[in-house]
């Protein structure tokens, strides 16, 4: 796994683990990542970050008429 460094502004008052739960979550919102490998960034288990997704302004659902099409053919 890849390690980044950033240099985020002291007036930015948001924890550690909200920056890495922003990127994750947003990695997952365009499907650069399964929720999985998103949980893992996160530190968390997958269902402890799908149940927070939320809290960050991601659906667990897909906005994509595909993926909509495809999860009621699988349902």
């Amino acid at each position: 796994m890849r390690v980044v460094q950033l240099n985020i502004p002291d007036s930015v008052e948001l924890k550690d683990y909200d920056f890495s739960m922003i990127i994750a979550a947003k990695l997952y919102e365009d499907a650069k990542l399964s929720a999985g490998q998103a949980a893992e960034i996160a530190g968390l288990t997958k269902r402890a970050f799908l149940e927070i997704l939320g809290r960050y302004g991601v659906s667990i659902f897909s906005n994509s008429i595909e993926d909509l099409r495809r999860d009621i053919a699988n349902a």
